[in-house]
């Protein structure tokens, strides 16, 4: 696996029967999950194909390796195919060929030569209770990752355990996240149950590509992968905003796609690109698959969205009990409003226009008047008669002049 003096890492993917456009389209990919315009996809395949290979060390303290089983069945090309030929990979105990004394000493000898040049990844919980559990070469799980972390240029840690000690928090070892163990270190949280590895091979590429970390969130997650709830980004969101929802599993409602809400689906509250990028080479997701939601990748998810069957209560919008009888109720009082407000603009426009024109019909009688009476314009013999009365003699007229026709404020009548 590993790239031969000179070799380039297309040249490797060809051997490999990996093509070059098979090369791109996962460039591509990696510019899809990483927000950034397909126009990247050179700059990545570019960065990918010249970049030195950089060490990286990836450490299980207390895990069930579920992160690692992720990451070993990443998408085609996966990423045996391109990350792990592209990095050298010093350590990683479910495939590195070393065992026991000889495996520890390649781990410190990487430490040790390339401090602060080297990307660290870290899965599992760290125990805080003490140094009697989870001990590798008779040194404590907390030594290790303090020496690792702390001297390597970033650490990525992979899975919720990793990041603040998931269920291992709750037991005897009270396990604790890399950033709690090592704090001020550069970590990058990846947080789920387990992580997905397209996150994760995303941020090494970015990392790669532009030698530095994503722009990350206030639990240093990275913002192309927890940005958005996943609530807004769920293909069952319009089931919830029409107040369609499962009740139980297996009705009506289970089995044609209805809104998980009801049966603890915690979408409102969590923020994990699920939705987008999606599990076993992009096939599903768990809400897809027809189970709610759990917020795995979210904050301490074990303590804080458990029990995990329960909805979560005042979620923005229509309402969990909110019926579709009672959204098109509502669609239609905004619209009857919105159309007895432009009833009344029209009835005031027309008054308006009345008015308007009954003064036009003053002015025009008046000149009439006086063009037929006198020889020469003035001031006619007789006062101008006018009344106050709406629909009376509004207009002016000379003497002995039969008044005009009245004018009504009736709507439709005519002459208006």
């Amino acid at each position: 696996m590993l790239l031969t003096s000179g070799e380039t890492l297309e040249e490797r993917l060809l051997e490999r029967g990996v093509s070059r456009r098979t090369f791109l389209n996962f460039c591509g990919v990696m510019a899809a999950t990483l927000a950034l315009p397909a126009a990247y996809r050179t700059q990545i395949a570019k960065a990918l194909g010249s970049v030195r290979r950089p060490v990286l060390i990836w450490r299980q303290f207390q895990d069930c390796a579920g992160n690692s089983e992720s990451i070993l069945r990443s998408p085609h090309p996966d990423v045996a195919e391109v990350v792990l030929d592209t990095l050298a990979w010093n350590y990683h105990e479910l495939i590195m060929a070393g065992a026991g004394e000889q495996a520890e000493a390649q781990s410190t000898q990487a430490v040790q030569t390339m401090k602060g040049k080297y990307i660290a990844v870290i899965e599992g919980a760290i125990p805080a209770a003490g140094d009697g559990y989870c001990t590798i070469g008779g040194r404590s799980a907390v030594d290790i990752a303090r020496e690792v972390v702390g001297n390597a240029a970033a650490t990525i840690a992979v899975g919720a355990c990793a990041w603040d000690g998931g269920l291992v928090q709750y037991g005897p070892t009270v396990g604790q996240g890399v950033q709690d163990v090592v704090p001020g270190a550069t970590v990058v949280n990846i947080g789920g149950c387990p992580h997905n590895s397209a996150n994760t091979v995303a941020v090494l590429v970015y990392y790669l590509t532009f030698h530095e970390l994503p722009a990350l969130d206030q639990y240093n997650r990275p913002l192309f992968a927890y940005g958005d709830l996943i609530h807004d980004q769920c293909e069952r969101r319009a089931y919830y905003d029409a107040g369609l929802y499962v009740e139980q599993w297996g009705d009506y409602g289970h089995r044609h796609g209805y809104c998980l809400y009801k049966m603890g689906c915690k979408g409102p509250s969590a923020s994990y690109n699920c939705p987008n990028v999606r599990w076993n080479d992009g096939t599903s997701w768990p809400v897809q698959a027809g189970h709610n939601c759990i917020a795995c990748a979210s904050p301490n998810f074990w303590g804080n969205m458990s029990p995990f069957y329960e909805r979560v209560p005042n979620v923005p919008g229509f309402g969990a009990d909110t019926t579709a009888e009672t959204v098109g109720l509502a669609v239609i009082g905004v619209t009857a409003a919105a159309m007895a407000a432009h009833a009344v603009g029209k009835n005031v426009q027309g008054r308006v226009g009345r008015h308007r024109d009954r003064a036009a019909r003053r002015e025009q009688d008046a000149e009439a008047g006086t063009v037929n009476g006198n020889t020469t314009p003035g001031p006619t013999t007789e006062p101008i008669s006018q009344s106050a009365e709406p629909g009376g003699e509004a207009a002016a007229r000379p003497a002995g002049e039969a008044p005009a026709p009245p004018v009504s404020d009736e709507p439709g009548s005519e002459g208006n």
